[in-house]
Order: C-alpha cells, then structure tokens, then sequence
C-alpha cells in the first residue's frame, strides 16, 4: 500500500506504551493471525478515544499508513473497542455446527 494510504487494521492489543519522553503520543501493538501492527495515537486521538485505548483488548483502528527507516505504522485517526467479538468467538467455540470454530484436537 502507498505512503498515507487509509487503513483499517484490527487485532488483540499485546501492547500499549506511554512513554514519558513522547509528549503525550501512545504506542500500541496489535496481533493477528497474519502478524503485528505499530500504531502510534496523538493526544488529541487519544483524547477522542481515550476508554477504548485504555481498556479495549480487541481494537480495530482506522488511520494513515506511514514508512520510514524501514519500520511501518499506523497513524490512529479512529479507534473502536471490540472486545465483545472476544466474547462471540468464545461462545461459539466447541460447537460441532460450526466448523471454524471447533476446539483443536490433539494429535498423539
């Protein structure tokens, strides 16, 4: 994808960082099943959005892509906990009617 192209990414949040020397700017990572996404969130996202940053464990993000030095992120412009998919996906697991969702059986 191009440089500022507009993205939505989503996955489970495995980190978030506010370090003191960033004037205010969080880090978060997330992870799917395809791999990782930096995210970086301004104060004033931040501010917009500040319940979902702080609690959400499944976040989908929508924002501007950005490269540089050979590292790739996602510029937050908006921010949506949905952690209740967690939820869903939980109490679908183990039903025999639908497949995706079955426990993974051990091969001995």
């Amino acid at each position: 994808m191009p440089q500022q192209a507009r993205v939505t990414v989503a996955g489970l949040v495995i980190l978030r960082q506010r370090p003191g020397t960033a004037k205010g700017v969080i880090f978060i990572t997330l992870e799917d099943e395809t791999g990782v996404v930096n995210v970086i969130v301004w104060r004033k996202v931040y501010e917009a959005y500040r319940r979902a940053v702080i609690s959400g464990r499944l976040l989908r993000i929508t924002g501007r892509l950005q490269r540089g030095d050979g590292v790739t992120h996602v510029i937050a412009e908006g921010i949506e906990d949905i952690s209740g998919m967690l939820d869903i996906l939980l109490s679908r697991q183990g039903r025999s009617e639908d497949p995706a969702f079955a426990p993974v059986q051990k091969m001995d």
